[in-house]
């Protein structure tokens, strides 16, 4: 595993005024905790970073941590026997990793980008979970939510049309970016478009035309990569919903 976290516990009082000021606490799990008990989750958490194209957790490894991506994004992926690799999502500023896994880590993931975690070992996170209920509960919601994106994957795989899985990744970027609300947005997609055809079990070339379609039509425009701009996203999420 390529990466690198910082070989000290950092003291409490220092980290939990760093947890207090981080960009990544309103959107991840770490919302649930109070002011007044930061202290706790700084003392269970060790902060650790990956460059691009590095690999922070491997498939198959023994499941010693919870990771709670602070910046940056990764792309998650399963070997496949032949060798292949088969991605399975990919993963932002917020996301929690490792929260479905048993003993080993079912899937990997690699930097797309510089990523920052804080990472968790599995023991201390259930004594943590132990003194903070309401954290929790916020997991729970979490792995309910896993739940739900696997289904729509599923969906998207089995189900919709070229033109239709490339809209729901768009669609789905902006649902990130945006917290659902359906209003112009440019998007950033770390991603290569190969990365995009994986996830989407398309081409390269099919993804390429679909999204060149979709700027001729006027939905999106294709701004200096990696950006997206999207135009019409009312449009575009009836296109992946089937309806156009």
């Amino acid at each position: 595993m390529s990466t690198s976290v910082l070989p000290f516990w950092l003291g409490a009082d220092r980290d939990a005024m760093r947890c207090s000021a981080c960009d990544a606490r309103a959107l991840s799990i770490c919302s649930a905790v109070e002011d007044c008990d930061l202290h706790k989750l700084a003392t269970a958490m060790q902060v650790g970073e990956a460059a691009a194209g590095q690999t922070f957790i491997d498939e198959g490894a023994t499941a010693d941590h919870f990771f709670n991506i602070t910046a940056g994004s990764a792309k998650l992926f399963k070997l496949l026997p032949d060798g292949r690799r088969q991605i399975t999502g990919f993963v932002g500023v917020g996301d929690f990793l490792g929260l479905a896994v048993s003993e080993s880590y079912a899937f990997s993931a690699e930097a797309l980008e510089s990523v920052r975690f804080c990472r968790f070992p599995r023991t201390r996170l259930r004594t943590l979970l132990n003194e903070l209920p309401a954290m929790e509960r916020r997991l729970l919601r979490v792995a309910s939510n896993e739940l739900v994106a696997a289904q729509e994957q599923m969906l998207l795989l089995g189900c919709k049309t070229a033109r239709e899985r490339v809209a729901s990744f768009l669609m789905a970027r902006v649902g990130r970016l945006r917290g659902g609300s359906l209003t112009a947005a440019l998007v950033t997609l770390p991603m290569t478009r190969g990365d995009i055809g994986d996830y989407l079990g398309l081409t390269i070339e099919t993804v390429s035309r679909t999204l060149s379609r979709l700027k001729s039509d006027g939905y999106i425009a294709i701004e200096a990569p990696p950006q997206i701009r999207i135009l019409q996203p009312q449009a575009l999420r009836k296109i992946a919903g089937g309806f156009a």
